[in-house]
Formats: structure tokens, C-alpha cells, sequence
């Protein structure tokens, strides 16, 4: 294997690690739900992503011939977590989910006219 595939493929096995790192970090430390969820669609995402496409990169050195199996789920991650992520936020909107200060807002989905009391009945309420 040439000293520089190599040099590439270590250098995007060590970015990817430092991204989840960072991402698993994230998801650990930050106060609340709105805020966790930007350490695994992001910087997780983006280390996967890394460690893919290295993963990629040495098996196409060492067959000679690309495979196309880590590209796509690379692809494939790349357009399912922000979706995932958003849905999850819609239902942290839906079910009034306790948040800091630091991510208040108005969201359209929490205005009065818009949304009842409870817009989601919780399982542990007893409804129905």
C-alpha cells in the first residue's frame, strides 16, 4: 500500500475518532434534550462518515477495485440522521419537554392557538 493511501486512511480513522468523541462528549455533558441531540446527528455523523470512507479507501487499495458497500452507507447515514434528529425534535416540541434557558424559543408548534394543553397524551396519565 503507497505511504500516502495509508498516511489518508489513518488521518480519516483518527478525524472520525475524534468526532465521536466529541459527539459522544456532547451527548453526555450538555444540559438538556433540544441541546443533546446535536452531539449524535452531527458530530457523529460526520465521524462515522470518516471512518466509512477510510474503510473504503483501504479495501480499495488492498483489492484494487472500489466497493461500493461503505459508500452507500455512508450516503445512506448521511441522509437518515437529520431526518431522525428532526422528527426528534418535533416530538420534544409535541410533548413540552423540559428545557434551559438557553433554548427557549417560540416555536410555532408551542404557541396557544395552535396547540392544546397537553397536544400529546402521556402513556403514564391514564388516558382513555
Amino acid at each position: 500500500m503507497p505511504l500516502l493511501v495509508e498516511a489518508l486512511i489513518s488521518l480519516l480513522l483518527l478525524a472520525g475518532g475524534v468526532f465521536v468523541f466529541i459527539g459522544s462528549l456532547g451527548m453526555a455533558h450538555l444540559r438538556d434534550f433540544y441541546m443533546r441531540l446535536h452531539g449524535p446527528t452531527k458530530a457523529t455523523t460526520l465521524g462515522i462518515g470518516c471512518m466509512l470512507i477510510a474503510s473504503m479507501g483501504y479495501f480499495w487499495s488492498m483489492d484494487g477495485k472500489p466497493d461500493i458497500q461503505e459508500l452507500l452507507i455512508t450516503l445512506f447515514l448521511f441522509i437518515t440522521a437529520p431526518v431522525s434528529a428532526h422528527l426528534l425534535a418535533k416530538t420534544g416540541l409535541h410533548m413540552q419537554l423540559k428545557h434551559i434557558e438557553k433554548t427557549q424559543g417560540k416555536p410555532v408548534e408551542l404557541r396557544s392557538e395552535e396547540v392544546g394543553e397537553k397536544p400529546v397524551p402521556h402513556p403514564d396519565k391514564g388516558h382513555g
